[in-house]
């Protein structure tokens, strides 16, 4: 056969292949086998059509990705990757020829209903085993187009720069001026807690180096990141894939070099404000020469399926795109006082048809970090700092991406498409660094992506990252666990600073505070101190939200709901807390007595319990399980994007160490819920002497189909820290079938 699938212990996939093209495809279709539900997901969130399976709750996304052009753009994008890149383009085709055959093998729905999952012995799922969703929705698997995993990449990323952002300075500005952005500042309603660090050769118990790390991501069940090896004679790569998209691009190991992402923070996408007007023969948008341009309209709809067994309805979608882009907010008929409503979206892949494609191949190929560096030319989005290392002693730090070269106040904010000055300039060329004392680490910091960015993370986890790093001469991958799971909270010294002067305190608030100033400020699970501040935390950050000066902030701006979460109050308040209680002053509010209220609030009703109690793990679902096992995670009901706040009671599923400013970012909403949507989607350590000592895990497991004794196996290494080892070697793992 010219390509075979063999499994580990955890489930995970390893794939052999006699070309390239052959691998592309069994990769398609092994993936298809696993995740079918999840890729039918997300293709249909890539064309705006999720709502006619998921309902209403997925219809403002849908609108969203039928207005920003998502699949048109996709399109335009792999018929320039067939003209310019041919040999890319064949091995995308080939991903999709084998994501269809592995759909085709599902078994098609007939009565909506809960089935009973069932597992034969042999390790192949059986078609209803493999798609109990598909029967629960009555939706039908359907087909792959060559241009389809190119919108499912756009779709995962088009609100990862979180252009929404600019439409909350702009909120905020309006009520308290322009230096309440410097005090808001952070990277939005989700927050960013990405890790990366890098340890030379001169710094490990082996001579080489050592890439290790986690990205922070929406945990999503099936995960978004699929554990895989893929091997030909023209590589041999372990890492980690998203499940749509051909080959490894953000974390992968050839076995004599290896590369890791972190988001950059960088701002490569603008919002523009649009003067719009309707004519005879359609839409017109004033340009910024002063005259009216015709502006491309049609109109499509959306199905949207009825909850709980009622009829569905058919909404209608306007489409406009001006020459500044999609409109993806507003019409042409403005707001009642004449204030512009509409919002066009201008983003890379719109204006260059480029989505990057063209350094899946050459990352594969990688023997050296001068191979890893020439395919990131290519990279577009998003725009990621990158870390890579080989055997032979080569180190690599640089930001890789496509960021515009523009006025600043594009980056701030929504810029008049009516006025000149606003119009793109070329391309910024990514930065470069290096190491320090034999390390570098990456961790959404300020760092070499200042440049391109406005917000970044606060340094508190690339600090202390730093910090444990300098703690020991020389490092092993074993150690590496220690980095991933430490949870001092470096953020807690603004609030606990400031409970020092309190004065006037009842004995019980006295106490409470005497208590926090002596805690060790580690947000551990079984901790009840740590449960305390959390508590008082949110008490301040309520407290906050409600003072006159900030409560009329609470009422946005009317834009879609799918960007509300930018504009929301109570978590602004929650993640710039640091900024907002260390500001010389906040516009007059008497910070001393708000947290004096907040303490004499928690110590009349403190928490029962340790943190872990109510920090849990609320995983995403697109189909939340109806009747969820005493013991699984809370799930979010919604689609990621529409929610990245969400209020939920914790139930009695994992409970979580950590917190968003610790290395272990598992981040809660303070003020909003200590549940966490966010946290690592995966831990990798790559290991430059030897592969085999390189290890790897995940949220919940390989597979993505519930039953499966792989869909959550790796959950308990996952809570508690630990790595599974990676395997390569073939004669180490059981054949599952020739493909």
């Amino acid at each position: 056969m010219s390509a075979e699938t063999y499994r580990d212990a955890w489930g995970i996939p390893h794939l052999r292949a006699d070309s390239v093209l052959e691998l592309a495809r069994a990769q398609g279709r092994v993936t298809a086998r696993d995740r079918a539900w999840q890729l039918e997901v997300e293709r249909h969130r890539a064309e705006g059509t999720s709502a006619s399976f998921l309902g209403p709750g997925a219809l403002s996304w849908d609108r969203l990705a039928r207005r920003a052009r998502l699949a048109d753009t996709a399109r335009r994008c792999q018929a320039a990757l067939e003209a310019k890149d041919p040999e890319t383009a064949a091995w995308v085709r080939a991903y999709v020829d084998g994501v269809n055959e592995g759909l085709s093998e599902t078994e098609r729905p007939t009565t909506p209903a809960t089935p009973t999952v069932t597992f034969p012995t042999s390790a192949t799922p059986t078609p209803q085993a493999a798609a109990p969703e598909f029967t629960r929705t009555g939706l039908t698997p359907g087909r792959w187009e060559p241009w389809t995993p190119l919108a499912v990449w756009l779709a995962t990323h088009i609100l990862f720069a979180g252009f929404p952002a600019k439409l909350w300075r702009e909120h905020i500005t309006t009520h308290l001026g322009p230096d309440a952005v410097a005090l808001f500042a952070t990277d939005g309603p989700g927050t960013a807690g990405s890790n990366g660090w890098l340890v030379s050769g001169d710094r490990t118990t082996t001579g080489h180096a050592l890439i290790a790390g986690d990205p922070h991501r929406w945990i999503e069940d099936p995960g978004v990141y699929q554990q895989i090896h893929l091997s030909c004679p023209e590589f041999d790569v372990v890492g980690l894939a998203v499940p749509g998209i051909p080959g490894i691009a953000h974390f992968g190991h050839t076995g004599t070099v290896a590369w890791a992402i972190t988001n950059a923070m960088s701002d490569y996408q603008d919002l523009y404000h649009e003067r719009l007007r309707r004519t005879g023969a359609g839409v017109e948008a004033l340009g910024p020469d002063g005259t009216w341009h015709r502006a491309a309209r049609h109109t499509e709809l959306i199905t949207v399926a009825g909850e709980k067994g009622t009829e569905g309805e058919t909404v209608e979608v306007e489409v406009i795109e001006t020459d500044r882009g999609p409109v993806i907010a507003g019409g042409p008929e403005g707001l009642d006082d004449g204030t512009p409503a509409a919002l066009s979206l201008r983003y890379p892949p719109r204006v260059t048809a480029d989505l990057g494609f063209g350094a899946l191949l050459p990352l594969l190929r990688a023997r050296r970090v001068a191979d890893v560096d020439r395919a990131l030319d290519a990279w577009a989005e998003p725009v990621n700092v990158v870390q890579a290392a080989d055997a032979e002693g080569g180190l690599l730090h640089r930001v890789a991406g496509r960021v515009p070269v523009r006025a600043e106040a594009n980056r701030l904010r929504p810029v008049p498409a009516w006025e000149p000055g606003h119009a793109w300039d070329g391309w910024h060329t990514p930065p470069r660094a290096g190491l320090t004392h034999g390390v570098a680490v990456m961790a959404n910091q300020r760092g070499p992506a200042t440049p391109l960015g406005i917000e970044f993370a606060p340094p508190h986890r690339a600090d202390r990252i730093t910090e444990l790093l300098a703690g020991r001469e020389r490092w092993s991958a074993g150690d590496m666990p220690a980095i991933h799971t430490d949870t001092r909270l470096g953020s807690a010294a603004a609030l606990l600073d400031r409970l020092t002067p309190l004065t006037g305190l009842t004995p019980g608030a006295a106490a409470l505070r005497d208590r926090l100033l002596s805690w060790d400020r580690h947000m551990d699970a079984d901790s009840a101190d740590a449960a305390h501040y959390a508590a008082l935390r949110t008490a301040v950050v309520r407290r906050l939200s409600a003072h006159p000066v900030l409560a009329p902030a609470s009422v946005p701006p009317a834009y879609p709901e799918v960007l509300q979460p930018w504009l929301a109050l109570v978590p602004r308040v929650g993640h710039a807390l640091e900024h907002l209680l260390r500001a010389e002053d906040l516009y007059g509010i008497d910070r001393t007595a708000v947290l004096r209220a907040a303490l004499e609030e928690v110590a009349a009703r403190p928490p029962a319990g340790t943190w872990g109690d109510t920090h849990r793990l609320a995983a995403w679902r697109a189909l939340p399980d109806p009747t969820p096992a005493p013991d699984s995670t809370p799930a979010v009901d919604s689609t990621p994007a529409l929610d990245p706040a969400p209020t939920l009671t914790p139930a009695p599923g994992p409970r979580l160490s950590g917190d968003h400013d610790c290395v272990l970012c598992t981040s809660p909403v303070p003020g909003v819920t200590d549940l966490a949507a966010r946290g690592p989607a995966a831990r990798y350590v790559w290991d430059l002497a030897d592969r085999s000592g390189s290890r790897w895990a995940v949220p919940h497991g390989a597979s993505g189909i519930p039953g499966s004794p792989h869909h959550q196996d790796q959950q308990p290494l996952w809570l508690a820290g630990e790595l599974a080892p990676v395997v390569a070697d073939f004669d180490q793992l059981t054949k599952e079938s020739d493909v």
